[in-house]
Order: structure tokens, then C-alpha cells, then sequence
């Protein structure tokens, strides 16, 4: 079971979703490619905000189940 840390996810969701690594960091390279083709619009940073504080905010249980790509 590999294990990804929701620090590093929250702060690249933050500073860099916009560009959506957090969602490559994640396993999810198709949601990434998706927020990487819209970069252009301010979409993808808001969403990519707004998933970091939660990715921060949710314990350490659920984020492993329901955010992390096994």
C-alpha cells in the first residue's frame, strides 16, 4: 500500500494546483492532465485551493482511503 503524504499534497494543491500536480502526486495523472489544460483560466487554481485545505484539514484515515490511488 504506498502511502502519499497529505502535507506535500495540500501545499502543491495550494501553490501549485493550478497546474494540477497535486493530482499526479496523487495517481490521478488524467485529473492532472485535465487541471494542466485549463491552467489557463483561473478554474483549476481555485478547485486546486480548495481541494488543498481539505486534503489539510481530513484526517489522516480518510485521506489515504478516499484521496490516495492505490
Amino acid at each position: 500500500m504506498t502511502m502519499k503524504s497529505k502535507l506535500a499534497a495540500g501545499l502543491l494543491g495550494i501553490f501549485l494546483g493550478d497546474f494540477g500536480l497535486h493530482k499526479f502526486y496523487l495517481g490521478r495523472p488524467k485529473m492532472g492532465l485535465l487541471y494542466l489544460a485549463f491552467c489557463w483560466t483561473a478554474i483549476p487554481a481555485v478547485i486546486g485551493f480548495i481541494e488543498g485545505v481539505i486534503y489539510l484539514l481530513s484526517s489522516e484515515e480518510k485521506f489515504q482511503s478516499k484521496y490516495v490511488r492505490r
